[in-house]
């Protein structure tokens, strides 16, 4: 069954060795504000907004091994190119370093981590009438080169530059990039499971997945983790992330459909959790 229209990812929680200096990091270089700060967790966003994401502390957790599942990057949606481009004038202008960027058709993207090595990506999406389509009607994509320097000529002149935690009204977390061990029952989980379409398979060993027609509101990958095995339980890193639903209805749906494959649901306060083949947590949350 595919998902409503209006299904979107919500938040993303990480657990971190060092609560601090990850805060600061998504504060000062990725813009986002602290919109709550409590003992051992800070959520952030842009201000006046939700969450997109949570940090909580865990300075003993183990640390998740390289070939193992987990998060490849999350993935911040900023409103429009001049966002995008006072995003990178930020990371630059913090002193960190970028470790790529691509013009992927449908969006433009600037790539970095985190210092605990969580991957972080901060892009713009172009007019969905703008995005190519093959000759079968599914979106292309590609990973082309951006130039940088015209791109921050989208800053208009004299502007101020950007501090911590000033990102646009409206940033959100546009899609979460997993990597997998086993990627075909990872695209089960999400695809037959819980519902998400597959959109794009644009490169080998990838699926890119959404609700409502967008590129994707999930990537999956095992370039690098083929087979690889969940990471320790605890492990630092993605602990889970939210997918937001038009209504409870729609939620239970979801969380029936997965149960009625064979996967453990189980209550988390208004939400419910269930696990994919990789370990991560899913949230399913009514809006």
């Amino acid at each position: 069954m595919t998902l409503p229209q209006a299904t979107a990812p919500g938040a993303s929680r990480l657990r971190v060795a060092d609560l601090d200096a990850i805060a600061s990091f998504y504060e000062r270089v990725a813009g986002l504000r602290i919109l709550e700060r409590q003992n051992g967790s800070a959520r952030m966003g842009a201000d006046g907004g939700p969450p997109v994401l949570e940090l909580i502390a865990a300075p003993d957790a183990p640390v998740r091994p390289a070939f193992s599942s987990g998060l490849y990057h999350n993935a911040f949606l900023v409103p429009d190119r001049p966002e995008l481009a006072r995003a990178l004038r930020r990371i630059a202008g913090a002193g960190w370093r970028l470790t790529g960027v691509a013009d992927h058709l449908v969006s433009e993207a600037l790539y970095l981590r985190d210092p605990e090595g969580n991957g972080v990506e901060i892009y713009r999406d172009r007019p969905r009438d703008e995005w190519p389509r093959e000759p079968d009607g599914s979106i292309r994509m590609a990973s082309d080169p951006i130039d940088l320097d015209e791109l921050l000529t989208e800053l208009p002149a004299g502007a101020a530059e950007p501090g911590p935690g000033d990102v646009a009204a409206g940033t959100r977390l546009g899609h979460v990039h997993l990597q997998a061990g086993d990627l075909r029952a990872t695209g089960d989980f999400y695809e037959l499971g819980l519902g998400l379409d597959v959109m794009v398979r644009w490169l080998p060993g990838a699926l890119f997945m959404s609700a409502g027609g967008y590129h994707h509101h999930l990537g999956l990958n095992d370039w690098e983790t083929r087979g690889a095995p969940k990471p320790p339980p605890g492990a630092l890193g993605l602990d889970v992330f939210a997918v937001v639903l038009p209504d409870a209805a729609e939620r239970d749906g979801a969380a029936a459909r997965l149960s009625d494959a064979g996967h453990s649901v189980e209550p988390a306060g208004d939400d419910a959790l269930v696990r994919d083949p990789g370990g991560v947590g899913v949230l399913l949350r009514a809006a």
